[in-house]
């Protein structure tokens, strides 16, 4: 009898930004995809329906690891932070072979080369940091305080704090980043979709996610604590999204201004959901300005088969 399922493309599930199963973002991994095209690679995001799809392909460069493609269920990223997570830790299992679990991982994404350095676990966890291919950048959107409080359905008061207010970065994907005064605002934050869409500007065509931090926490040893809202059809909210973690880091470092050296923060998310994430943040300042920044966390292997396309 034929076993059909040596058939068809491998495929992995991971939960990322997560040492544990069933919390962080999930998130598809598939290998061997040469041969797809943009619209089969599309139509493949759209029937796992997570937030993201990573697509492994032969690198252009052989001293490189892979290429990789991106795509939400309804469009392609140029970047996006729990992908390149996942797919760096999927590859560097496979590669593994007894050597040392330290190992480098370089992926040709869209927006440029992405460096990870992963350390594999025991019991399908691993952890893996990437180096920002380009460093976070404020873009000339301005948003008041009171557009920001009728977008999450807050009242303007509940904006803002410390030097910390309404704007939007991009560390290669844009978010509207939002301040609010506490875990008890973010706890009632409410998307207006209507408002977002008709009243808000639109970056690249497309109404701007809407990242909701404070600096009160659930975990003791968090920094920050976060929400992301992708706004489209529906509005649709993010457990773990390391690309706005990456433009917040430009945030960071314009407000609280941390000293010469390496500093590192974790952010915490998706608590309201149920699905707790951790990401950790480093920022490296030298003569007050930012040098480089890395993103890391853990991530957890669930689930694997084949894909029959």
């Amino acid at each position: 009898m034929t076993n059909v399922i040596a058939s068809g493309r491998y495929y992995e599930i991971f939960d990322v930004f997560s040492d544990k199963a069933m919390a962080g973002n999930p998130l598809a991994v598939v290998h061997e995809c040469s041969g797809l095209n943009d619209a089969q690679m599309q139509a493949i995001a759209r029937e796992f329906n997570l937030s993201e799809t990573i697509f492994l392909l032969e690198p252009e460069n052989k001293t490189h690891t892979a290429s990789v493609r991106i795509f939400t269920p309804e469009y392609e990223l140029p970047f996006a932070g729990h992908p390149t997570v996942g797919a760096a830790i999927s590859l560097a299992r496979r590669r593994h072979e007894g050597k040392e679990p330290g190992l480098l991982i370089a992926l040709e994404e869209k927006i440029g080369l992405v460096r990870c350095g992963v350390v594999l676990g025991e019991n399908n966890s691993a952890f893996a940091e990437f180096d920002l291919p380009i460093l976070p950048r404020r873009l000339d959107v301005k948003i008041e305080k009171e557009e920001a409080a009728a977008a999450i359905g807050l009242g303007t008061h509940q904006i803002g704090f410390e030097n910390h207010v309404p704007a939007v970065w991009s560390a290669g994907t844009p978010f509207l980043l939002v301040p609010v005064h506490n875990l008890i605002a973010a706890a009632k934050v409410s998307i207006d979709p209507v408002y977002v869409c008709e009243s808000l500007p639109h970056v690249d065509g497309r109404p701007l996610p809407i990242y909701v931090y404070c600096r009160d926490t659930i975990l003791f040893d968090s920094h920050f604590h976060a929400r992301m809202f992708a706004i489209g059809a529906n509005v649709f909210e993010d457990p773990a999204t390391g690309s706005a973690v990456a433009a917040f880091a430009g945030a960071v470092q314009e407000n609280d201004q941390p000293v010469d050296g390496a500093t590192q923060f974790w952010i915490e998310q998706g608590m309201e959901m149920g699905r707790p994430s951790r990401i950790r943040l480093e920022l490296d300042v030298e003569r007050q300005k930012l040098t480089s920044v890395r993103i890391g966390g853990s991530a957890v292997k669930i689930a694997e088969g084949r894909l029959f396309v």
